[in-house]
């Protein structure tokens, strides 16, 4: 297995108290394979992978294991040499991830001299390659803006070309496709994809496009309030989800054979991590709510040759957390 999540947890100092961002996750993600991570704002997905890459200011425990090392025990040094090498991540904001002050040039060239010892020369060829491959106009001249003078679909897009100049064996995209057009998502998600069967690359993937999810990925994680509520394989989870979550997820998405008048749409908000409800983070907006779930949190549990974590499926109540 190239990267094993175990027990990961996050949490972040508040003055109220603790808040736990990322609660007790665990995944594994193999060489060629795309696991996507999917769960409303809040949910944990972006923390998760900022743990991963050693880029948040939390307290994280737990073990990253890629390759068997853990990552958690390396010093700044060896994560700045495994960051944009072995493991490069698309990140959510385009607008802010970019050094407003340095021309695109400055910023893809760094990383891939940095990274692939290459001299100054030939890392400008690989930069104008790679923003080629993601759709770029005129590359030659639009290296040279900065990036106040492209749009924000342009800046996300050097910002995967950018994650992908190195060959990564791991890519983690933080919504990699937010800020596109139809027809760049289906090229970015094609590179991507691409690339995956060239460099048997593996992929984490966190987006709220299940269109996306269900094109592209193998294996699908379901996360709420920072823990995982359902994993399974794609095709199962969108022929059969378990999870209620999962279940007004997938509800809410318009279908073409369904002619409905209103979208499905999951009640209540998403609870406040300082202040979660006793028993299951889901329970209040919950159709199948019983009294133990306002009591207890239950634990992830085998279904159908995949994890759920709700007490519909639960034979005994001693199966909590």
């Amino acid at each position: 297995m190239m990267l094993e999540v175990k027990n990961l947890t996050t949490e972040f100092k508040q003055k109220k108290g603790t808040v736990r961002a990322v609660n007790n996750v665990s995944f594994s993600v193999a060489p060629g394979e795309i696991l996507a991570i999917v769960g409303e704002s809040g949910s944990g997905k972006s923390v998760t992978s900022l743990s991963i890459m050693g880029l948040t200011p939390g307290k994280v425990s737990g073990e990253i294991l890629f390759h068997g090392e853990d990552l958690r025990k390396k010093s700044v040094k060896e994560m700045q040499d495994i960051r944009g090498d072995k493991i490069s991540m698309i990140f959510q904001e385009p607008m802010t991830s970019l050094n407003p002050v340095h021309r695109i040039k400055d910023q893809l060239c760094e990383t891939i001299i940095r990274h692939m010892d290459l001299s100054k020369e030939d890392a400008l060829k690989r930069a104008i390659e790679m923003l080629t491959l993601v759709g770029i106009p005129s590359p030659e001249k639009r290296i040279n803006d900065y990036p106040h003078q492209m749009s924000g679909g342009m800046r996300q897009r050097v910002m995967i070309a950018m994650a992908l100049s190195c060959h990564p064996e791991l890519l983690i995209a933080d919504e990699p496709t937010t800020a596109l057009d139809v027809t760049i998502q289906a090229q970015i998600m094609e590179l991507i994809y691409q690339l995956r069967e060239k460099l048997n690359m593996g992929v984490i993937l966190i987006t709220h496009d299940l269109g996306v999810v269900a094109e592209s990925a193998d294996r699908v994680i379901v996360m709420y309030c920072g823990r995982v509520l359902e994993e399974a394989s794609v095709v199962d989870l969108f022929a059969n989800p378990k999870h209620p979550y999962t279940k007004g997820l997938l509800a809410s998405i318009p279908r073409i054979d369904d002619q409905q008048e209103r979208l499905y749409m999951i009640r209540g908000m998403v609870p406040n991590l300082a202040d979660m409800p006793a028993g299951c983070s889901f329970s209040d907006r919950c159709d199948f709510c019983m009294d133990k779930c306002r009591q207890k949190m239950p634990k992830l549990k085998e279904v159908d040759g995949r994890a759920v974590r709700c007490f519909l499926y639960h034979d005994e109540e001693e199966e909590t957390e």
